[in-house]
């Protein structure tokens, strides 16, 4: 094979699709080329020795050729394989969603390491942590700010005045938080509690480590689960598939992990 026509990159799998009676059509994320839709030949053949490296969230290095519509992956190696995440339903559910939310959030081809090293921070935050939760918030929060809807959590959005320990509102249409006199009564602005303002900045300026070391109340978790969700799904106009999931087996399991 013509060499010109090959290139290496890391990749981590964010989605698959069988395609054809044998192949499959692969979303995945690059340091170097940012996300990518592949086509992975004769994977579903029980001989193909390329399967067990292309699954889902796999850390791979792959070798691709150019292709005419989509490019081919011709040799993949399993970089991590993130085997806890398929051990445990709740952490594969939070893996779900760092996945579709990536996907969403990115245009093909528009490279971003920051992003690349956020996904698999996240990925090994997910094996190895037991409050999931914060490592999600901490995800989304800094995925909104490589993305370019980073929220203003410091000064009002619309009259600029610095922010009082107050209730203040979280506007996703205005881009962050209204000052009380801008925000009460605004359609679609949420109320925003002190500590939950304080833990969002938090996250926001800190590095992870600072983060995890949160303790955080069962009330607070959720409120700042629902401001950033709100945030999300009005930048996406739609929700996500695998947040109905999660919540769902919360619900079923009556715990917020």
């Amino acid at each position: 094979m013509n060499r010109e026509r090959l290139y290496k990159t890391e990749a981590v799998i964010l989605k698959r699709t069988d395609f054809g009676e044998a192949d499959r059509l692969l979303t995945v994320y690059t340091p170097d080329y940012g996300k990518l839709r592949l086509i992975a030949k004769g994977i579903r053949k029980p001989t193909s020795r390329k399967a067990g490296h292309l699954e889902l969230f796999n850390h791979a290095r792959l070798l691709v050729a150019k292709g005419r519509e989509l490019d081919i992956v011709t040799q993949a190696e399993t970089v991590n394989a993130f085997r806890a995440l398929r051990k445990d339903l709740v952490r594969t559910s939070y893996a779900h969603y760092v996945a579709e939310l990536l996907d969403k959030f990115t245009a093909e081809r528009d490279k971003n390491r920051a992003l690349f090293n956020l996904l698999l921070e996240t990925l090994t935050r997910l094996c190895e942590e037991s409050e999931l939760d914060k490592a999600v918030r901490y995800y989304e929060i800094h995925l909104l700010t490589l993305a370019g809807y980073r929220p203003e959590l410091f000064v009002c959005v619309k009259c600029r005045s610095p922010l009082k320990p107050v209730v203040n509102y979280f506007s996703p249409a205005d881009g962050g938080i209204l000052c009380p006199r801008c925000g009460e009564g605004k359609d679609n602005a949420t109320p925003i509690s002190v500590n939950a303002l304080k833990v969002l900045r938090f996250m926001q300026t800190r590095e992870y480590d600072l983060c995890r070391r949160l303790n955080l109340s069962r009330s607070l978790r959720v409120e700042i689960e629902a401001h950033l969700r709100r945030h999300i799904v009005y930048y996406l106009e739609k929700g996500l598939k695998s947040v109905e999931f999660i919540l769902k087996l919360r619900e079923d399991t009556k715990e917020v992990r």
